[in-house]
């Protein structure tokens, strides 16, 4: 077999370093920005995810975190339990989810503009509801819909409200305040 001269790994090296460097730098940046979703209390021990599902931090805490969406136009990173997951996997696969119990996830930088009716909206148009702020939040999931009943649909209406009504991704959007703000 034959060796490398030593010039060789030095170039070899001098070469990998700068890639090995960004990689992790691209990698920190992801695990801080999927931190930012939820208080520190959650987020300072959860596995932390790429979109891809890649694991950039093995956590302890049961709560997973994500990153910014990186081909959407708002911030929006999220922490999220175990019926979350489960709820995210089912959404971006366009299936029923399964999970049965109550779930939590968190949004507190907020994010992307999005259809307040269709989960699969790409764009507004004249009847979807078209929600352009970003709106801090905390996001909880239901095992049975129809406790959700009587909660507004309306996201103008100061409070909770119910999102994709009548879709199998159902949810309460809960408004909170924006970081550091009122």
């Amino acid at each position: 077999m034959r060796r490398l001269a030593p010039t060789a790994v030095v170039l070899l090296a001098i070469v990998a370093l700068p890639s090995l460097l960004f990689a992790q730098d691209k990698a920190k940046q992801k695990i801080k920005s999927a931190m930012s979703a939820a208080p520190a209390s959650v987020s300072e021990n959860a596995t932390v995810i790429d979109w891809d599902q890649t694991v950039l931090r093995q956590g302890t805490n049961g709560w997973t975190c994500m990153p910014d969406i990186p081909d959407t136009s708002g911030d929006d990173p999220m922490c999220l339990d175990e019926p979350w997951v489960n709820w995210v996997h089912a959404w971006l696969n366009k299936k029923q989810p399964t999970f049965d119990r109550i779930g939590f996830g968190y949004m507190l930088v907020g994010s992307s503009p999005e259809s307040n009716i269709d989960p699969f909206a790409e764009g507004p148009t004249a009847d979807n509801e078209w929600m352009t702020e970003s709106t801090p939040h905390i996001m909880m999931i239901v095992p049975d819909p129809s406790v959700l009943r009587g909660l507004t649909s309306d996201p103008k209406n100061g409070g909770p409200w119910v999102m994709w009504r009548g879709t199998p991704y159902v949810h309460v959007m809960i408004p909170t305040p924006k970081k550091g703000g009122h």
